[in-house]
Parts: C-alpha cells; sequence; structure tokens
C-alpha cells in the first residue's frame, strides 16, 4: 500500500518551475539553431539553382567546378551577413539606449550618411572603382560623422536630444551632397545606385577580412557596456548614483556604434530597418535588459538579413533583388505597427 509522502516532502523534492533566467537561455539556443538553419538556406539556395549534390561538394570537396565556384561565393556572402546582420543590430540596441529612442536606428546619427558621402567622393573625386576601395573611404567616412555628432552633441556634456539633433542635421546635410554629385556626374550615379541600396551580392573573402578587426572590436565593446547603458536607461541621477560614469559610457557606446555601422555599411551598402526592427522586436520578449537584449539581437539580426537575401534571390530569378530593398519592404510596414502600437501605448 502506497503512503502519500508529506506536503512538506512533495515541496522539497517537486522539481522546481523554469526560471526567467533559463527560459531565456533556452530561447537563446533556439536562436542560435535557427541562425544555423539560415545560414544553411543562404548557401544552398540562390538564384543560380543547384542540386544538393553539387552543395555538399562544393562544401567539402572543392575543385575549382562550377558548382563548387557558386557554393564558394555564397559562402562568403553568407559569412558577411552574417557578420554584417549581428553588426547592425548590437549598434542599433546601444543607439536606442544611447538617444532614449527605442525607435531610433544607426543611420539616426548620420553614420550611413557619411558612408555614402564619402563612398561618392572616393568614385568622383579619387577615381576609386573597387570594393575594397570603398569600404574603407566608407568606414572614415562613418568615422568621422561620429566624431562630429559626438563634438555638435556636447561631447562631454552630450544628451541624448543633442546627440539625435545632431546626428540628424548633419544627415540632411549630407544626403543633399550625395544627390548634388550623383546628379553631376553620371559615372559616379552608375556605380553607386547599387551600392545605396544595400546588398551583399559583391561579397569577397577580401571585404570579409578588412571589416573584421572592427566588427570585432565593436561587438567586444557594445557587449562590456551592457550593466553601465542598463543604469544609463533609467536616466542620469540614477545612474549616477549607481556609480557608472555617463560621460564616459556614452562616448564608448558611440564609438561601438561608429565601429559596427560603419564597418558594416562599408561592406554591404546602408541597409536600413534590421538596425531597429530587431533590437526592438527582442525588448518585447526580453525586457529591457541589456545582457539579454544584445546577445538576442547579435543571433536575430543575422537571421533577418541572410532571410531577407536568401528571399531577394528567390523571387526574381535568375536575377535577385538586392537586400536592402527587401528588409525595407519588410521594414516599412513593421515600422509602421511599432509607431502605432507605441502611440496607444501613450494614450
Amino acid at each position: 500500500m502506497l503512503v502519500d509522502s508529506p506536503p512538506e516532502q512533495r515541496a522539497e523534492t517537486a522539481p522546481a518551475p523554469p526560471t526567467r533566467r533559463a527560459i531565456r537561455a533556452f530561447g537563446l539556443l533556439v536562436s542560435l539553431l535557427i541562425l544555423m538553419l539560415v545560414a544553411l538556406a543562404s548557401i544552398a539556395i540562390g538564384a543560380k539553382a543547384l542540386s544538393m549534390g553539387q552543395v555538399w561538394h562544393g562544401l567539402f570537396q572543392d575543385s575549382g567546378t562550377y558548382g563548387d565556384v557558386v557554393v564558394a561565393d555564397r559562402i562568403s556572402r553568407t559569412v558577411l551577413g552574417l557578420l554584417a546582420g549581428a553588426a547592425l543590430g548590437l549598434s542599433g540596441a546601444v543607439l536606442q539606449v544611447l538617444t532614449r529612442n527605442p525607435l531610433a536606428d544607426p543611420g539616426l546619427l548620420g553614420i550611413n550618411a557619411g558612408a555614402s558621402a564619402a563612398v561618392v567622393t572616393a568614385i568622383t573625386f579619387f577615381g576609386v572603382t573597387s570594393l575594397s576601395g570603398y569600404v574603407w573611404f566608407a568606414f572614415v567616412g562613418a568615422a568621422a560623422v561620429g566624431a562630429l555628432v559626438w563634438f555638435l552633441g556636447g561631447s562631454r556634456g552630450a544628451t541624448p536630444v543633442r546627440l539625435a539633433l545632431a546626428g540628424t542635421a548633419i544627415s540632411a546635410a549630407l544626403y543633399g551632397y550625395l544627390q548634388a554629385v550623383m546628379i553631376m556626374d553620371d559615372v559616379a550615379l552608375s556605380r553607386m545606385r547599387f551600392w545605396t541600396v544595400g546588398s551583399l551580392g559583391s561579397a569577397t573573402n577580401s571585404a570579409v577580412l578588412q571589416v573584421l578587426p572592427f566588427l570585432a572590436v565593436g561587438t567586444l565593446l557594445a557587449l562590456t557596456l551592457a550593466r553601465p547603458l542598463n543604469a544609463m536607461e533609467m536616466g542620469d541621477d540614477t545612474a549616477k548614483a549607481l556609480g557608472a560614469n555617463l560621460n564616459r559610457t556614452r562616448a564608448l557606446a558611440m564609438l561601438s556604434a561608429t565601429m559596427l555601422c560603419g564597418a558594416a555599411t562599408a561592406a554591404c551598402g546602408p541597409i536600413m530597418f534590421v538596425g531597429l526592427m530587431v533590437p526592438h522586436v527582442v525588448r518585447s520578449f526580453t525586457g529591457p535588459d541589456l545582457r539579454w537584449i544584445l546577445p538576442y539581437a547579435t543571433i536575430l539580426s543575422p537571421v533577418l538579413l541572410l532571410g531577407a537575401d536568401v528571399i531577394g534571390r528567390i523571387v526574381a530569378r535568375p536575377s535577385e533583388l538586392q537586400v536592402g530593398i527587401i528588409t525595407a519592404i519588410i521594414g516599412g510596414p513593421v515600422f509602421i505597427y511599432l509607431v502605432r502600437r507605441r502611440r496607444t501605448a501613450q494614450l
């Protein structure tokens, strides 16, 4: 005859309910699995149809055949998509805290405009024609604008509003310059029209290696800023009371976002909405803790970017649509939804 154990003993032996931390950790593992599947799809699926045998041969038995060359190109494209997507998502999450605007994206502080203006200058006045040349000009342009925004925003006395206003003003001026040069120079217009849309189609191993150091440093810096940025989200007074150094945190956050967004834009062109959508969506199920937002954004942003790139290769076969067009098509309605939901929540 079975005898029930006392309630106290049953309470001690019963399995503990899953904690919020465990659920978040499990979600990260699921996100990693999804990212792996999307990355495999990016290698296997493209504008040029390949059999699974050709894909397998290209991955593990490269012999220089047509299929092997296509797979090698797709691997470079996929790696760049992984790196650029993570960079855009991380920079967007950091800038949303830095500007205290949950609808901010890397373009808000003029970083995309700086990179674009530098590339059109390189084409028109220096005769640069290669992607490897674009990368360095674009990164220098993004870094210069980031420094200028920081200076105009008050440097050590910078505030979220000042930074956003300085970035908006500089973006408007640079895009005016960009349009003027492109109208006057047909060669610049022809070369810039694909780069400004945003694409992974020109990915090479050389381009990946050129931006990798900046992406690595920017990523490490962003992840180490999670705690002080968490404090800043609660307001300047609270952050100071918790021991956060506001000026140093803002400066490092600005540096991190500039390195991440500048390097990604240099390699792929300005790709919109990834840095806006993913951190905002992630925040809805992780809460405001950046110790979880940043890792999730690092994983899920490449999922969006590579997924959009695969869609662009499928819908226009045998040609393809640039990934910047697909993210804009997806991001426009999502942005409107986020704005309406935010406005409804404030009423």
